[in-house]
């Protein structure tokens, strides 16, 4: 089997299908820009640009000139490295729809990881919102972009002034809430939190927003009765695990242990050299170098939990064979994982089908200064860091990768419980639903890595 055959089939087999099902419209619609831009769109969902990029550029030349097919183009042009040609798409875009959301939010993003210059990320969207001053999608599409660059005290500012021009809307309620907790202010953010709660008491962003306010305060109880539908609506949705699980650590829970159990659930592996490669280390040189050339932008993106860093995605839709080989060199590890997990009705054991899916991989580079923050992945079910090089700090546990630390901060504070040193050629796979973050590092070096998560298939 190719690589590429296997990358293909670690893609999830209900986007397989849908891939096979839109290549046979395009087949049956020969003339159809439609066709060809649904299927660019699914390649691209897989994290196959280079053939999503081909299909948009004929979608567009059987004349397909909708904003959406423009802004299929700027994806594909940012995931394959040609950022000019990917801003130009996304200005067309926004020429073609002047409030496209979507469209504006990812340019900001574009333009903020290109040159680290915040004012300019806000500048195609501040002349939208002066012509569109009553649209709300891009009132908070600016408050994503100042929360992103660094200007949080003014998205709560531009959050709250929204909130009281319209204190029913549940998107501004929890920006602001969330905007508040993070910049100190629980009780602003957890009085915030309840009227979205009420407003909303069956959404999960209400509900989990609600929860981690509580939690922040100390209000266990309040936290796990605001977390108990998304449980039961959404119970593989990692990050109310998270917040539940947190809540029964507070209160001193035996469930809480039987969740974050790191004995058993967190296992480092090392990766075997693919063939072609002589020895691990000398793929690891390979793959470094493969994954530097991937991270041509300086600032780190929207909504991640990355700072002072850089991340790369869709790194498997290359030419580089060290690239093309990362799916060999996981698979052994995966299934030793797999393998480890028992029949138990928990979380991360109930999910088990014994066919797995990668859902995403990325990497990340970092230096001095440069960390993670605490998170979990609300869609995944296993993560994942492996580390390709790690600088030589010398100082404590900096740059480890730390496990249990609530991200949502809490009352009394939850420190880390485990913690993991990375080493070149070290794959760590744990539950997307424990939270995890970095420790900052100093020095000199760099510090490259790839993750992934992984889907029951």
């Amino acid at each position: 089997m190719s690589l590429q055959s296997e990358w293909y089939r670690g893609t999830p087999r209900a986007l397989r299908d849908r891939l096979e099902a839109l290549s046979q419209a395009v087949a049956e619609k020969p003339s159809s820009a439609v066709a060809e831009h649904n299927l660019a769109a699914a390649l691209g969902d897989a994290g196959r640009w280079r053939e999503a990029l081909q299909h948009i550029r004929t979608a567009q030349a059987k004349g397909g000139n909708a904003p959406e097919t423009a802004l299929v183009l700027a994806r594909a042009l940012v995931e394959t490295g040609e950022l000019e040609g990917a801003e130009r798409a996304y200005t067309k875009a926004l020429a073609l729809r002047p409030s496209y959301h979507d469209a504006h939010v990812e340019l900001s993003q574009l333009i903020w990881m290109k040159t680290g210059d915040s004012q300019r990320a806000l500048r195609s969207l501040d002349v939208a919102l002066a012509a569109h001053p009553e649209d709300n999608r891009l009132q908070l599409a600016k408050i994503k972009v100042l929360e992103n660059t660094g200007q949080e005290a003014i998205a709560l500012a531009l959050a709250l002034d929204l909130c009281a021009a319209q204190p029913n809307d549940l998107a501004f309620a929890t920006a602001a809430a969330q905007l508040a907790l993070g910049g100190g202010d629980a009780d602003l953010g957890l009085r915030l939190a309840r009227r979205a709660f009420a407003v909303a008491p069956h959404s999960p962003v209400a509900a989990t927003t609600y929860a981690t306010n509580c939690l922040a305060l100390g209000l266990a109880d309040e936290a796990l009765s605001a977390i108990e539908s998304v449980r039961a609506s959404e119970p593989t949705n990692q990050f109310a695990i998270a917040l539940q699980a947190t809540a029964w650590r507070l209160l001193g829970d035996p469930r809480y242990r039987a969740l974050f159990d790191y004995e058993r659930f967190v296992k480092s592996y090392r990766l075997a050299a693919p063939s072609g490669w002589p020895s691990l280390e000398a793929y690891l040189t390979d793959l470094r170098l493969a994954l530097a050339a991937k991270h041509a932008l300086r600032a780190h993106p929207f909504n991640q939990s990355i700072k002072h860093g850089t991340q790369a995605t869709s790194i498997l839709d290359a030419s580089s064979p060290a690239l093309r080989a990362v799916p060999e060199a996981l698979q052994a590890p995966i299934q030793a994982y797999l393998d480890s997990l028992g029949p138990d009705q928990d979380p991360l054991c109930a999910r088990k089908t014994g066919e797995y899916a990668i859902e995403g991989i990325w990497s990340i580079r970092m230096r001095a200064g440069g960390f993670h923050i605490d998170h979990v992945h609300p869609k995944g079910w296993i993560s994942s860091a492996c580390y390709v090089s790690v600088p030589e700090t010398g100082v404590g546990k900096e740059g480890w990768l730390r496990l249990g630390q609530p991200g949502t901060g809490s009352n009394p504070i939850c420190p880390a419980e485990f913690y993991v040193e990375p080493a070149p050629g070290r794959l760590v796979l744990f539950p997307s639903y424990m939270w995890h973050g970095t420790e900052v590092f100093s020095g000199d070096g760099e510090r490259m890595t790839f993750a992934f998560d992984i889907v029951p298939d």
